[in-house]
């Protein structure tokens, strides 16, 4: 079976992390510093502040941004539930607009009548499958409003906007490193922000709400969202070979979209020319998935739906009145393909190959 993700991890990894186990500073030591400063330099940043991972990211974003008990943020529906999440452990409360057919990622029209009937206190961004939002035009909307902008760029490392890489578009952004990630470190996330007044708060929220001081200083109420020094370590090894394992995906992605041309049942990815896909997932759609992913797994090619359900039709969620008749649809017809970093030109083949032939029975 091709698997639909294949985490990396070499002897490098296990050499850093020997390295600090050796050391003797294992929890959030001088190599968290080093990561956090490589990763801020590798966005174009002026800060970043390790987390224990994507979801606590975000949560110390918005913690950062001053967001909290009533306030309400405009969201997409088409994403993992941490982000929707994240918003409600914070105390406020998503507020979900449709999203774009095309990119999968939030509608700016939609989002600023939300922004606009609801009084919006924050738009919260998600750069959805490894593609940029439309950040110019979402960053129209909440200057307008006076409010921040944040992104959820779990899934887009190495992605660019304008030729500007994701997490410098907003207030602050929020990585993930969780294992099908473009790069991990095991478990863990990344808030990156341009503002000290963001960057400061964010690190005393993930820890305890300490102060600069140290010690027993504490000034805020906070959490223990901190990274290890043993996944920094594989951060640090791991973020030097994102460049090329971006290059490899984008290499793929192009290998299946040329293979899949002309194929009237399977709608390929649309990358618009002032961005950069990172292809986290590659992510095609289908009038009719269940005929695909079966065809796919009997011609050994795994496959996967990111996401079956809109957040807002989740249990978690029951009790949102939202209507996004575009997200409902896609979240019927998408499912994604291999593309990693791992996969043999024999593979790509493979690929193309089962889903031209399962989709030349499938009805368009």
């Amino acid at each position: 079976m091709i698997p639909l993700a294949n985490p990396v991890f070499g002897a490098a990894e296990a050499d850093a992390v020997q390295e600090v186990l050796d050391s003797g500073m294992v929890a959030d030591g001088p190599e968290v510093r080093e990561f956090e400063a490589e990763f801020a330099d590798y966005c174009g940043a002026a800060h970043a502040v390790a987390t224990s991972n994507g979801t606590t990211a975000l949560h110390a974003a918005l913690e950062a941004l001053g967001i909290g008990d009533g306030d309400r943020v405009v969201t997409t529906p088409l994403s993992f539930v941490a982000s929707a999440n994240a918003i409600r452990v914070a105390g406020a409360r998503p507020i979900f607009a449709d999203i774009d057919p095309a990119t999968y990622n939030l509608d700016p029209a939609a989002t600023e009548r939300a922004v606009r009937e609801i009084d919006a206190d924050a738009i919260l961004a998600v750069h959805l499958y490894g593609l940029p939002a439309d950040m110019a035009a979402l960053r129209d909307i909440a200057d307008d409003a006076g409010i921040p902008l944040i992104e959820d760029a779990a899934q887009a490392h190495g992605a660019t906007y304008v030729g500007k890489p994701v997490g410098t578009l907003g207030d602050a952004a929020a990585f993930s490193f969780y294992p099908t990630k473009n790069m991990t470190t095991g478990e863990g996330g990344m808030v990156v922000t341009d503002r000290e007044a963001v960057a400061d708060p964010a690190a005393s929220f993930c820890n305890h709400g300490r102060t600069d001081e140290g010690g027993y200083a504490h000034e805020r109420v906070g959490h223990n969202f901190r990274m290890t020094s043993l996944a920094a370590a594989i951060g640090r090894v791991q973020l030097d070979r994102l460049p090329g394992w971006i290059d490899d995906r984008r290499g793929n992605a192009r290998r299946l979209t040329d293979g899949l041309a002309g194929v009237d049942a399977v709608t390929t990815p649309h990358e618009p020319d002032d961005r950069s896909h990172a292809y986290h997932q590659y992510t095609v759609r289908t009038p009719d998935r269940d005929r695909l992913q079966e065809g796919l797994a009997e011609a050994g090619v795994d496959s996967g739906v990111y996401y079956p359900t809109p957040i807002h039709q989740l249990a978690a969620y029951e009790d949102f009145d939202v209507r996004a008749p575009v997200a409902e649809t896609a979240a019927e017809e998408v499912v994604s393909l291999p593309v990693h970093p791992a996969l043999s030109d024999d593979d790509i083949d493979r690929i193309v190959e089962a889903t031209r032939r399962v989709a030349a029975g499938l009805t368009v």
